[in-house]
């Protein structure tokens, strides 16, 4: 069961490593783009690609497909970023349980969106959990977890291709170890658990009051989606890369302190931000160097006024 990008990987690695697949499980196909053209899930393109039935229930708790899982009678259900919450009578039907391989090391960053709250917090490490599912949010006992440190400059969307992979390996280790029925389960510290809420575009909203570090991790954390954005005058500046300038500025936060080739300095309640990479209304994300070649981003204006 699984739905996006993530969880393509670990699909394959089933496949490669001859695993009896008897379904995929995915949500349904939905409208994408400004064409609004029906689309694949990542999932389902890659099981229809070997030939693997799949199901597209709308509610996956919905007696009538809890009654086709009972039928297919699955040795385990192995659940990834699949979008949808599983139900006592799912949970229970696999002789060996539901898997889930999770983008944290929990009981840190429960949640929908693991990856960019780590990066968005200024987490130096984090890594992918599997674990025995329950009834609650991402908090079943542990079975294995693997760990990686998050890079300086690394995106949400870097790290998010960087941990399915990771999810992969640490998914073939977990199921090894059931076969073998040497595998242990680690009860999770609620006391020690964090939770990473679902992305709105709102949260991309650049508060220039926080310091130059904070601000950074947010551009990271939200890239690719929803992205990090500003006002410049009365026109939305997305920004899509930047780095921390250890200088302080004494003027307004958000003021414009220098344009130039390198970028736009931007002074922050602490430390100074050097704007690399913008996207203004209607044109296409280009370094700063290129944007003010035919187009002016004026010293002393207040960015998010």
């Amino acid at each position: 069961m699984g739905t996006p990008d993530f969880a393509v990987p670990s699909l394959k690695m089933l496949i490669e490593e001859g695993y009896d697949i008897i379904s995929v499980v995915t949500q349904p196909d939905k409208p994408k783009g400004r064409g609004n053209k029906i689309t694949y899930p990542p999932v389902k393109q890659e099981a229809l690609n070997h030939g693997i039935k799949v199901y597209q229930p709308s509610k996956v708790k919905d007696k009538e497909f809890v009654d086709i899982l009972k039928q297919l009678n699955p040795d385990i259900i192995i659940v990834i970023a699949f979008g949808q919450i599983l139900s006592k009578d799912i949970l229970s039907i696999p002789k060996h349980g539901c898997i889930n391989v999770h983008s944290s090391l929990l009981p840190k960053y429960r949640g929908a969106a693991p990856i960019n709250w780590a990066i968005i917090n200024g987490e130096e490490v984090t890594g992918v959990t599997t674990m025995y599912m329950d009834e609650g949010l991402d908090t079943g006992d542990m079975i294995l977890k693997i760990e990686t440190k998050i890079g300086d400059e690394e995106t949400a969307g870097e790290l998010h291709d960087r941990l399915s992979v990771l999810g992969a390996k640490v998914l073939s280790e977990t199921l090894n170890l059931i076969k073998k029925g040497t595998v242990l389960r680690q009860k999770q510290d609620d006391s020690q658990a964090s939770y990473a809420p679902i992305m709105d575009k709102n949260l991309g909203n650049i508060n220039w009051n926080k310091s130059a570090q904070d601000i950074f991790n947010l551009i990271r954390g939200t890239n690719p989606w929803p992205s990090a954005f500003t006002n410049y005058k009365a026109s939305t500046m997305k920004i899509w890369k930047a780095k921390v300038i250890d200088k302080d500025s004494n003027l307004k936060p958000g003021t414009i302190l220098d344009v130039s080739s390198q970028g736009i300095s931007v002074a922050c309640k602490k430390g100074t931000l050097l704007v690399e990479d913008i996207q203004m209304p209607g044109k296409k994300r280009m370094p700063v160097h290129e944007y003010i070649k035919g187009n002016t981003i004026e010293k002393g204006v207040v960015l998010g006024e």
